[in-house]
């Protein structure tokens, strides 16, 4: 199936119609009786934007006549927003989410939205009572992960050509690494969340620290370029410019390396699959070097994020935290130094590989996973969600059963560029 770039180039070219392109997305989405990944549709909205599109006299921008999808949680005039809870299975949004907005304004059509988990609630599943359990399209009995399970398997099913979805604790990186396919955790505060809040509550800017991402999942890395620069930034009065990538060929990259790890053992598949990426950079003259950050302890790192966790849910209304002021107080220097020691890392290194999850897709309804704890699926991704640098996952290869194996790249600060374009220079030698 064609990437987003591929198909706005066809549109542009006049090899196909955003008519034809929408009309033949929309037919499969009705086909879908297995998957459950896009949980509602617009479709005379859809094809009167195709419409207007092919009408138009030149492109209105990268993504011009796209037909494109986006997670539940984010408003779109006139349709759903559940989050996947029963309690808010009627709520219709009046406004549409800034990202929303800005995805128009580079010339996709929002033609529908994927499944998430009950508000958001799992990083490892996509289920919920309004709109079922989405299944994962390289085999039906095992997860997309989550909670932007049903964006990753949307794509991975070809029913849609770009989508957005949210990462607090890798729901964006791990439903990419278990589907096979691209995500991005931009660099913290890059893209602007009003229209990602849950239904009923006002948006209100803050400037307290913010886990929570949100970003593009895709088919290739470069759609990953096209969506973030149709987003990033924040809004008026403030501008932000998107990083150029330090290099625009593979061996120029210095990249730092970690395969594996006692606190989140790899399986054989995932680390076969990662050794064997590894070299492949290697062979083209890359420097690889071999260690985590100088002053990285990665356990301590891993179980900081917990606590930061704990403190986003009680900054966003949840259960109080139980945090002296001197704890939190610590935990906030905690967060900040962990920044510094791994951007001054980027100094001397582009970027860093290391698995996206111990594990490929497992099976549903799973508490435990090779023997080792649900929560194992944390230990990876921990790192960037706590700092805040730019991660994204790509695929990297099959199982012999065909199932999707990861690598995740992260990038530094406000260098989302720099990632992305060494995931797509990785991608074109795989």
């Amino acid at each position: 199936m064609f990437t987003a770039g591929e198909i706005a180039e066809r549109i542009r070219t006049g090899k196909s119609t955003s008519r034809e392109v929408t009309e033949e997305l929309l037919d499969r989405i009705a086909a879908d009786t297995e998957v459950n990944a896009v949980v509602e549709v617009r479709r005379e909205h859809a094809l009167a934007a195709a419409d207007r599109a092919d009408a138009a006299r030149g492109a209105r921008g990268p993504l011009h006549g796209v037909p494109v999808t986006v997670k539940e949680c984010f408003d779109v005039a006139g349709m759903h927003t559940t989050w996947g809870n029963p309690a808010f299975a009627d709520y219709v949004a009046a406004e549409d989410a800034v990202i929303v907005q800005r995805l128009e304004r580079a010339g996709a059509q929002i033609v529908g939205k994927t499944n998430v988990h009950t508000m958001l609630a799992d990083f490892g599943q996509t289920a919920n009572d309004v709109y079922g359990r989405t299944n994962n399209p390289a085999d039906l009995t095992r997860t997309p992960g989550g909670s932007s399970g049903g964006a990753a398997a949307a794509l991975a099913a070809g029913l849609t050509y770009l989508e957005y979805g949210s990462d607090l604790v890798g729901s964006i990186r791990l439903p990419a690494a278990y589907c096979g396919v691209y995500g991005l955790k931009p660099t913290n505060g890059l893209v602007p969340q009003r229209g990602f809040q849950v239904p009923g509550t006002p948006y209100v800017p803050s400037e307290m620290p913010r886990l929570s991402t949100i970003g593009p999942l895709a088919r290739s890395a470069a759609d990953l370029r096209i969506a973030l620069r149709a987003t990033a930034g924040p809004e008026a009065p403030y501008s932000y410019n998107l990083a150029a990538p330090r290099h625009r060929s593979l061996k120029d990259y210095r990249v730092g390396v970690v395969t594996d790890h006692p606190s989140a053992p790899v399986t054989g598949d995932v680390g076969d699959a990662l050794s064997d990426t590894i070299d492949r950079i290697a062979a083209t003259g890359a420097k690889i070097v071999d260690s985590w950050p100088y002053g990285v302890d990665p356990n301590a790192q891993a179980e900081e994020f917990g606590r930061q966790v704990e403190l986003f849910f009680a900054l966003h209304g949840g259960e109080p935290t139980a945090m002296t002021v001197d704890r939190l107080l610590a935990t906030e220097r905690n967060r900040l130094a962990a920044r510094a020691t791994w951007q001054q890392y980027f100094e001397d290194v582009d970027v860093f590989l290391c698995p996206t999850s111990f594990t490929v897709a497992f099976p549903h309804g799973s508490t435990t996973i090779d023997g080792r704890p649900y929560e194992a699926q944390v230990f990876w991704i921990a790192h960037a969600a706590l700092t805040g640098h730019p991660a994204l996952s790509m695929p990297i290869g099959r199982t012999a059963t065909g199932l999707p194996t990861a690598a995740q790249v992260i990038g530094p600060w406000h260098e989302d560029d720099t990632a992305i374009t060494f995931a797509e220079l990785l991608q074109r030698v795989s």
